[in-house]
C-alpha cells in the first residue's frame, strides 16, 4: 500500500537541529547556526551523489548502453577511481589564457555550481530533510537554477576565446528557448495543486486516485497529466544541456563551448555544476509530478524513495546521451519557441479549464 512519507507537521531540518542540538537558547543566532548545518549537510549529501555520478557511475552506465568496458581496474567494481579522478583534475595546473577578465573568469564556474546547491534549499526530500519551506518555492527553485545561464555567459565571454564565446551565446540562447516552457509547464502544476509552496504541492499528490485491488495508484501529476510531464521531461532535458540539447559544448563544433579554456579545479567546478543541476531537475521532476518522497513503506523511507526517483531521472539523461544524436542550433531554437513554447502554453490553458470546470 501507498503511504504518504512527507513529515505532515512540516517541521524544517533547521529546526529539528535547533532542538536536537539544544540550540534554542541562543535565540537568532543558535537559528542562524541549525541553518548553516542544514544547508551544510544537503549539499554535502548532493556532492557525494555528484562525486559517485560523475566519474563512476556515468561510465558504467553509458558502457552498458554502447556494449563496452568501463572502469574496472581501479578499486573493486573500480569505485576507486573517484578518489582517482578527484586527485588528478584537482592537482591539474590552473592555466589562464592572455587576455581573460580575470573575475569573470574565475567567478563563471563557482555561479554554475552554487546555483544548483541553493535550489536544493526548498525541496523536500523526505524523512524530515528540508531546509527551508517559502511560500514561493517554485518560483525561488527556478530563480536559482537559472543563474547558471549568468555564469555559462561569464565563462564564455571571459575566456577571450571565440569557441568559448560561441557556447556562451549558445547556452543562453538555449535557457531562455526553454526555461519558459518549462515554468509555464510548472505552472500548470501550480493551478492543480493551487499553491507555489513545495510542500504544498507535495501534499497534493498523497490521496490515492484508484484503488486496484491492493495496489492504490497514486494522485501523482505525472500520472494525472501525462502530457504536461512529458513536456516537462523534454525542457530540462534542454535545460541540463542532455542529449539531444547539448550543443553548448558540442565537441565536433566548438571544441568544448563555454569551458575550453577552463583546466583543474575550475573545470572541475563546471564539471561538478553541470552534474548538480541533473540531480536539481530529478528532484524538482520528483516533487511536482511524482509525489516527492511518497512511496511505499513507512515514513522514514522517504529520503530513499526520493533518492530513487532523481537517479532515475539521471539514468534517463545517460540513455538519451548515448541513443539520441545531438540536434543542430538552428533546430534546438526552433523545438524550443515553435513546438514546447506553444504546447506549453495550450497545456497551461487546458489545466486552467478543467481545474475551472472541477472546482465550479
Amino acid at each position: 500500500m501507498l503511504q504518504a512519507v512527507l513529515q505532515t507537521d512540516t517541521v524544517l531540518l533547521p529546526e529539528r537541529l535547533v532542538d536536537l542540538l539544544r540550540l534554542g537558547e541562543f535565540g537568532v543566532v543558535g537559528e542562524f547556526i541549525a541553518g548553516l548545518i542544514a544547508a551544510f549537510l544537503v549539499a554535502n549529501i548532493m556532492l557525494i551523489m555528484t562525486a559517485i555520478a560523475g566519474p563512476w557511475a556515468k561510465r558504467k552506465i553509458r558502457a552498458r548502453f554502447t556494449d563496452a568496458i568501463a572502469v574496472n581496474r581501479v578499486g573493486p567494481a573500480g569505485l576507486l577511481i573517484i578518489i582517482a579522478d578527484a586527485v588528478r583534475l584537482m592537482s591539474k595546473e590552473i592555466i589562464v589564457p592572455e587576455g581573460v577578465d580575470r573575475p569573470a573568469w574565475e567567478l563563471a564556474p563557482i555561479v554554475v555550481a552554487l546555483s544548483a546547491l541553493l535550489g536544493f534549499a526548498v525541496i523536500p526530500m523526505g524523512s524530515g530533510i528540508h531546509v527551508a519551506d517559502p511560500e514561493v518555492g517554485v518560483v525561488f527553485v527556478f530563480a536559482v537554477a537559472s543563474l547558471a545561464s549568468i555564469g555559462l555567459v561569464m565563462g564564455g565571454y571571459a575566456s577571450n576565446n571565440k569557441f568559448s564565446m560561441l557556447g556562451g551565446l549558445r547556452a543562453v540562447a538555449q535557457n531562455i528557448a526553454y526555461e519558459i516552457p518549462l515554468v509555464l509547464v510548472a505552472a500548470s502544476v501550480v493551478i492543480f495543486a493551487g499553491s507555489l509552496q513545495m510542500s504544498e504541492i507535495v501534499a497534493a499528490q498523497q490521496d490515492t486516485l484508484i484503488s486496484l485491488g491492493v495496489v492504490d495508484i497514486p494522485m501523482w501529476f505525472a500520472i494525472i497529466n501525462p502530457f504536461a510531464f512529458v513536456l516537462f521531461l523534454a525542457a530540462n532535458m534542454a535545460e541540463i544541456g542532455r542529449n539531444p540539447f547539448d550543443t553548448p559544448e558540442a565537441p565536433n563544433e566548438i571544441v568544448a563551448g563555454y569551458q575550453t579554456e577552463y583546466s583543474g579545479i575550475y573545470f572541475v567546478l563546471f564539471y561538478l555544476g553541470e552534474f548538480i543541476h541533473i540531480f536539481l531537475g530529478g528532484a524538482i521532476i520528483a516533487t511536482l509530478f511524482l509525489g516527492g518522497p511518497a512511496g511505499p513503506g513507512p515514513e522514514s523511507l522517504g529520503f530513499v524513495w526520493f533518492l530513487v526517483k532523481i537517479w532515475a531521472v539521471f539514468l534517463l539523461t545517460q540513455w538519451m546521451r548515448s541513443a539520441v544524436p545531438r540536434v543542430r542550433i538552428d533546430q534546438l531554437i526552433e523545438i524550443g519557441w515553435k513546438g514546447l513554447l506553444v504546447l506549453s502554453f495550450l497545456n497551461l490553458i487546458l489545466t486552467a479549464l478543467i481545474v475551472g470546470v472541477i472546482t465550479v
